[in-house]
């Protein structure tokens, strides 16, 4: 199966800003059962764009723009080839908890396995935790498939209920959140309360007509890897209730959402951006001939037209509106001084 995904993502600010530096996490990875053919990023104002992969394998492009500006807009579009993974079981062998340990011991996976900066115990995750039984019995596989379902059922999906720095606590105080909060909480529950190493993946998910999915497709997606024996990783959506398989397609695999946000970035200047996502996931049965370009659905031509358009630019003002303002200003600095005046009197 073969899919290609486009994802734009705009920052509009409401001043003029310079020497904006962003790292973007959306290439898709290359490997298990993921292959990522290719993979363009465009960058409007133009520049140079650089890349590196960090410890994880993940890919990290990065660039700068010294100038002023009003906007920023990022256009990834990548075209994936995905295979079908082996079913994942129901349950393992009766032993499965003594082979885990064992792998546990014998591997470098002590980086999942611990705190992070948003996958933390708290005493609501312990509350939770008690409410849902979630401890080691019958067999790992077992536990988690239960736990899947058992989130997906405790907590409703509700867009921009959350915001991407909430901590756990608030998802949980309201049974409300989006995937983020949901991988989030059950990688937290599988990392301190069945000591099984559990990571957060980053990327999107392809919403056929005939799947009921909560998460919407206008957007990234995440969800968790956890480690089994004789099977590695093996992903689980807690958010759809889905064992991940050929329509989850991974950018990026981390500790928790500050390992592996698609952009990442400062700029210098004093302004509010807004913040503008669109996401677009399609899918094909044959291979796409890879020396033409992808095509482009007109609906999301537009989209990029306009989210490359400059913001509206007020008129220059009038000599006379010059003259206006400078009054204004020096009535004000006079009305200070005299008000610092009567303070020192």
């Amino acid at each position: 199966m073969y899919y290609s995904i486009r994802h734009l993502t705009k920052f509009l600010y409401s001043n003029s800003v310079s020497e904006s530096m962003m790292e973007t996490r959306m290439h898709p990875r290359n490997d298990q059962n993921q292959r990522c053919l290719t993979f363009h990023l465009s960058v409007s104002p133009r520049c140079r764009v650089f890349g590196y992969r960090d410890h994880l394998a993940n890919h990290v492009h990065h660039f700068d723009i010294p100038g002023q500006h009003g906007q920023l807009v990022i256009v990834a579009e990548s075209l994936v080839e995905m295979q079908p993974l082996p079913q994942v079981p129901a349950f393992l062998a009766p032993d499965a908890w003594d082979e885990l340990d064992a792998m546990v011991e014998q591997g470098d996976y002590w980086e999942m396995l611990l705190p992070s900066e948003f996958a933390a115990p708290t005493d609501a995750l312990d509350e939770l935790a008690s409410e849902l039984d979630v401890r080691r019995r019958d067999d790992p596989m077992m536990v988690l498939h239960q736990l899947n379902q058992q989130m997906y059922e405790h907590f409703d999906y509700k867009p921009k209920s959350t915001k991407v720095d909430s901590p756990i606590d608030l998802a949980l105080s309201t049974k409300t959140g989006v995937c983020q909060d949901f991988a989030h909480i059950m990688t937290t529950l599988v990392r301190s309360k069945l000591r099984i190493p559990c990571r957060y993946v980053s990327g999107y998910l392809f919403h056929g007509e005939s799947d009921m999915d909560r998460s919407i497709r206008s957007a990234t997606h995440a969800w968790i890897e956890v480690l089994m024996p004789h099977l590695g990783w093996v992903g689980f959506d807690p958010t759809n209730w889905l064992v991940a398989g050929d329509r989850h397609i991974r950018t990026a695999i981390g500790r928790d959402y500050s390992d592996v946000p698609p952009t990442h970035g400062i700029f210098r200047g004093r302004a509010a951006s807004e913040l503008t996502v669109a996401v677009r996931v399609t899918q094909s049965e044959g291979a796409p001939s890879l020396d033409q370009e992808l095509p482009v659905p007109e609906d999301w031509s537009i989209l990029v037209e306009r989210a490359q358009q400059l913001p509206e630019q007020l008129p220059p003002p009038t000599r006379q509106q010059q003259m206006a303002q400078q009054q204004q200003t020096a009535s004000k600095k006079s009305d200070r001084l005299e008000w610092i005046k009567d303070l020192a009197f």
